[in-house]
């Protein structure tokens, strides 16, 4: 019994959900420090509080979502909304993993510790309040991955990191959120959602946003191969542009074509072109900065 609940509450951490906290080696990687053994030990001490911070905030979140979750298809067989996570023990282990990662994240750096508590204070805006606004949900949810990659780059002394890649992340993160609502809203129209901030949405409206964000996104990465200091002086990083393009055409038709897209890692975790393209731009990235 005892260990079927702890199997419980490491579900409810979603383990798979620690996959954006792989943002937080933005900074490393775009400042060219991967190879530098200091700053890669600190990046994964942090990776692996942020692990633990997130899931404090997953488990809150289903804390004050367990009747809605209890009503929805799938989020009805979590751990909390099913019953077979005890209520105490939740709220205790949530407890527990945030204040040791907002205790050894001050000692590990002081700044990364005020971004943790940022992130734990708009995730608690978020849950009991900004959820439930159109657009500001959405831009809330982009904020989540852009404290992740200042996170990393508060505990290693930047040199080279360039202000693009936040500009990025935004417009990267805006376009998962609008594509998880634009799939989420579908779900509600099947009547199997019962999310408030959807009936301020509409499908023609999420599709216009996605094309927005969409370009933007495009447009911002290709002003980084080319204008940040800290690249090639060949232009070489334009070479990965192709593997972009790809990624975010391949997830817009994986939303609008395949009707799939509420849950973002799920796609990661499952979608084979997409993995494929993912490492071949992750390749061509450490090619250029650390081989070429």
């Amino acid at each position: 019994m005892i260990q079927a609940m702890f199997i419980a509450l490491l579900k409810n951490m979603r383990p798979k959900q620690w996959a954006k906290n792989l943002l937080l080696f933005a900074g490393l990687v775009f400042d060219r420090q991967l190879t530098y053994q200091p700053a890669l030990e600190r990046t994964l001490l942090g990776f692996v509080l942020f692990c633990l911070l997130s899931s404090s905030i997953y488990v809150i979140n289903d804390l004050v979502d367990i009747e809605a979750d209890r009503k929805h298809p799938v989020k009805k067989h979590r751990p909390l909304a099913s019953g077979a996570l005890p209520v105490p023990l939740a709220a205790g282990g949530a407890a527990l993993f945030m204040l040791a990662a907002l205790g050894l994240g001050y000692w590990l750096s002081p700044l990364f510790a005020a971004l943790c508590l940022i992130y734990v204070l708009v995730n608690f805006s978020y849950s009991f309040w900004l959820k439930h606004i159109p657009v500001i949900d959405v831009l809330v949810l982009a904020s989540f991955y852009v404290l992740r990659v200042a996170a990393g780059v508060s505990l290693i002394d930047v040199q080279r990191f360039s202000p693009w890649i936040y500009v990025f992340t935004i417009f990267l993160a805006l376009f998962l959120g609008i594509g998880k609502r634009r799939a989420e809203l579908l779900q509600n129209r099947r009547g199997n959602h019962a999310r408030k901030v959807l009936e301020g949405y509409t499908a023609a409206f999420l599709e216009q946003l996605l094309v927005v964000v969409l370009c933007l996104s495009i447009i911002t990465y290709s002003l980084y191969t080319f204008l940040a200091p800290n690249l090639p002086e060949n232009h070489a990083m334009m070479l990965t542009i192709p593997f972009v393009i790809y990624g975010f055409f391949r997830y817009l038709y994986l939303v609008q074509v395949k009707q799939i897209g509420e849950a973002p890692e799920e796609i990661l975790f499952n979608d084979r072109p997409l993995q494929v393209d993912l490492v071949l731009w992750g390749a061509a990235v450490l090619l250029i900065f650390y081989i070429y």
